[in-house]
């Protein structure tokens, strides 16, 4: 996965965009159920009321997060095609930590020795 950290940022919004932070919440939310692109879409534009987000984007970020391992998605036949139905496969927890690991892991492996100084520091 490919993450730009905004050291700014604070919680996920150091490495997710609103619209993509709203889009992992909502099918956090509904983990037994899971949804379409159309409704995570819905949700995201209805939560950041002043912005306008694309579908494009919405499919695009939940295809890539599929891609990642931290969603799951199986498809359904329904009017107009197949669908996506998105769930999820790590929780809020666990993508915290996955992010943590892949963040901490490329900082050991380009810069091993001043990271284990850092995280020295910070015991």
């Amino acid at each position: 996965m490919t993450l730009t950290i905004d050291t700014s940022g604070q919680g996920l919004a150091m490495v997710l965009k609103d619209y993509q932070e709203e889009a992992l919440r909502f099918i956090w939310e509904n983990k037994g159920v899971g949804a379409s692109s159309r409704e995570v879409w819905n949700q995201v534009n209805k939560v950041l009321k002043n912005k306008t987000i694309s579908r494009a984007s919405i499919i695009n970020f939940l295809n890539a997060m599929v891609d990642e391992g931290v969603l799951n998605y199986h498809e359904i036949t329904g009017k107009g095609g197949h669908r996506r139905i998105y769930s999820t496969k790590l929780d809020e927890a666990r993508f915290k930590q996955y992010v943590a690991e892949l963040v901490l892991g490329n900082l050991v492996r380009d810069f091993p020795e001043e990271t284990k100084e850092a995280l020295k520091k910070m015991k």
